[in-house]
């Protein structure tokens, strides 16, 4: 890209670049650039409780088997067979202690190694010819966890997940911790947008300026108790490490007071503050502020809401987690989970199951609402004219860089990373600051992995493991026609 210097630049000051949202090329330096280095978001642990339990996510292109292999280790394995290429695995979810290709019937333990290769010696003159003994699936490069959340990496020498994350893992304890047995998920339900992916991104890390616009008609028909629409301004945006979201203004109480307030029942709230540090418990009962949307770069963003689900004033909170899953330069995957703490009471999942449905799943009242915006945006950035304009997105600076309304002071803001009240897009700027850093530093390119090498390693949550468990003893190599009672992916 001749003037991508030009282009950073412009971003860095604000001033981006409308053609950013619609364009081929700048698409692929992300699927190189930002996608072939961060820590993207694939699963959690709740999705695959008991051993064989897997999924199957993407990265972009690339499919992965996301799996807890029969001694409980979470793997995930490259969805492609070793020998011809086809998929491993069809299904999107299930359980099966092995996989078996439905092209040539080659077959896998849920652990990688391969097990089963029909017509051994007569297709390749047994082990002479292709040694099955250590050979696997290809491993993802990166895998780790964060609170049961499992993000993979396609760069080998990535940083590690908790340094990548840094001080954003603060936030992310108040949608994933707040009990000992951390959350649960549901889902995910998937759609597909036509818009860029960076707009969702952009909108749940911080846009509060939207919502008096936008989402008009839901504070008229009122969903929401308080505050208010023309309100949020009351709350602040805040950034820390890889990601950043919004908060709401409570109203005078202690934290017990203030949880309550949202919706959480008393024993919900005993068992956060048994859970949550005490800083993280002061920026609710102390600083008043309670977490609402956030994202983490590049494409994980959480909601945090508590609309009315029933006749009278009393609301109920839910807790959603999505991915925005890029296709093209114009469209955009939507991965929505419903998340709620496993030891909530039965009756309140079941309301806060509700409360994420009519707000944010599929059909939702505030989905809808967006999608139409980001759709429009999407489609006139693809024009000529796109290419002249330079879009704003200095809210909260004056001509000289200085602040509107300066940062809270950490009197006023317990938590980590720097934090505003007010309409500001501090946050917008940083993820796309972060966006315009990868953009412009080249990847090197990956090492090719050779099938029977087991010599090479993979990080599995911050410890580095061989690419192969122990070898199977040869009464273990078997045709694939005997290869296992469960597999999966089918024929």
């Amino acid at each position: 890209m001749a003037d991508q210097s030009a282009m950073l630049d412009q971003v860095r000051r604000g001033m981006i670049p409308a053609h950013v949202y619609n364009d081929q090329e700048i698409f692929e330096l992300e699927k190189e650039r930002v996608f072939g280095r961060a820590w993207v978001f694939v699963a959690h642990e709740s999705e695959i409780p008991r051993p064989g339990d897997y999924v199957v996510r993407r990265v972009l292109e690339d499919s992965f088997i996301v799996t807890r292999d029969e001694a409980g280790v979470v793997r995930a394995h490259f969805n492609m067979c070793l020998h011809r290429g086809m998929q491993v695995c069809r299904a999107e979810m299930g359980n099966a202690s092995h996989f078996r290709c439905p092209y040539h019937g080659w077959s896998y333990r849920n652990d990688g190694r391969i097990v089963g290769l029909p017509f051994h010696k007569d297709a390749y003159g047994g082990e002479a010819g292709f040694k099955r003994k250590g050979q696997r699936l290809l491993p993802a490069p990166n895998l780790d966890s964060y609170n049961g959340l499992i993000f993979i990496s396609l760069d080998p020498d990535a940083e590690p997940l908790a340094d990548f994350l840094g001080d954003f893992r603060f936030y992310l304890d108040y949608y994933t911790k707040q009990s000992p047995s951390g959350i649960e998920l549901r889902g995910p339900q998937r759609w597909r947008i036509k818009a860029n992916w960076k707009i969702g991104a952009e909108n749940f890390a911080g846009d509060m300026y939207h919502t008096p616009q936008t989402h008009t008609s839901v504070v008229e028909i009122g969903l929401f108790r308080e505050p208010k629409a023309e309100k949020r301004k009351d709350g602040c945006t805040y950034w820390a490490g890889a990601g950043g979201g919004t908060t709401y203004k409570l109203p005078e109480g202690d934290v017990d007071e203030r949880f309550r307030y949202v919706g959480y029942p008393q024993e919900m709230v005993d068992r956060m503050k048994q859970v949550l540090s005490d800083e993280q418990l002061r920026v609710v009962g102390d600083d008043g502020f309670m977490i609402s949307a956030a994202s983490v770069y590049p494409n994980m963003s959480f909601v945090h809401n508590w609309p009315k689900v029933a006749d009278g004033d009393d609301v109920l909170p839910f807790i959603s987690i999505r991915q925005w899953q890029p296709i093209s330069a114009d469209e955009t995957e939507v991965l929505s989970w419903f998340a709620v703490d496993a030891e909530a009471p039965e009756e309140f999942k079941a309301l806060s199951y509700k409360a994420y449905l009519m707000c944010f799943g599929s059909t939702g009242m505030f989905e809808q609402d967006d999608v139409e915006n980001w759709v429009s945006l999407t489609n006139t950035a693809a024009g000529s004219m796109a290419r002249r304009l330079l879009l704003n997105s200095r809210m909260g600076l004056l001509e000289d860089g200085s602040e509107v309304v300066p940062a809270l002071t950490p009197e006023q803001f317990h938590g980590p990373g720097v934090a505003h009240t007010g309409y500001g897009e501090y946050n917008q700027r940083e993820l796309l600051n972060r966006w315009a850093d990868h953009l412009e530093q080249p990847v090197t390119a990956p090492s090719v992995m050779e099938v029977g090498r087991a010599d090479q390693v993979v990080r599995v949550q911050g410890q580095e493991v061989p690419t192969l468990p122990a070898a199977a003893p040869p009464d273990e190599l078997v045709d694939a026609a005997s290869a296992g009672e469960q597999t999966g992916g089918g024929e």
